[in-house]
């Protein structure tokens, strides 16, 4: 009987936030915030791996890694988006986040102490959207192509309001 593989699961890389600001800044100019670090749209019903790279934090220092990963979400009602685990791969926090109400864009706070004791903290902006299609509900207004017509989050719009 042939023996099972065990499965090597690697984190998506389409789901990657890496840090900024860790350029240095040449003598004479002003430094600038960063814009806001922020993941692509989940739908409510996916269960998906969102990465946090800390790397440019640590560049020079081959040998520090992540030892502990803090999240905290809001908001956090129920139904929203969840942390159903987080793990470290070297200067990678790999969050699995799962729910969330369609409509609502998540500030995902991560803070990270590496080995060597440094502490990094970062919000991350997660906006959950309807993207899975379905058929429109009975009485769902529609163009005269017979496209539901939808609101701003894509919940289809009824004749009764």
């Amino acid at each position: 009987m042939p023996t099972v593989a065990p499965q090597v699961v690697r984190p998506s890389s389409a789901r990657r936030a890496v840090l900024d600001g860790f350029v240095p800044i040449p003598l004479g100019s002003l430094a600038s915030a960063p814009a806001a670090l922020s993941w692509p749209a989940k739908d409510p019903g996916d269960v998906l791996d969102y990465e946090l790279d800390i790397w440019p934090a640590l560049a020079g220092n081959d040998k520090d890694c992540i030892a502990t990963i803090d999240v905290t979400i809001q908001p956090s009602a129920t139904g929203d988006l969840t942390l159903t685990s987080s793990a470290a791969d070297g200067t990678v926090a790999v969050l699995w986040l799962a729910g969330g109400q369609a409509g609502t864009v998540y500030s995902v706070q991560v803070t990270i102490s590496t080995l060597a004791g440094r502490t990094i903290g970062r919000a991350i902006f997660l906006p959950v959207l309807a993207l899975v299609s379905s058929a429109p509900p009975a009485g769902a207004l529609a163009t005269t192509d017979g496209i539901a017509v939808s609101d701003q989050f894509g919940n289809a719009i009824t004749a009764g309001g």
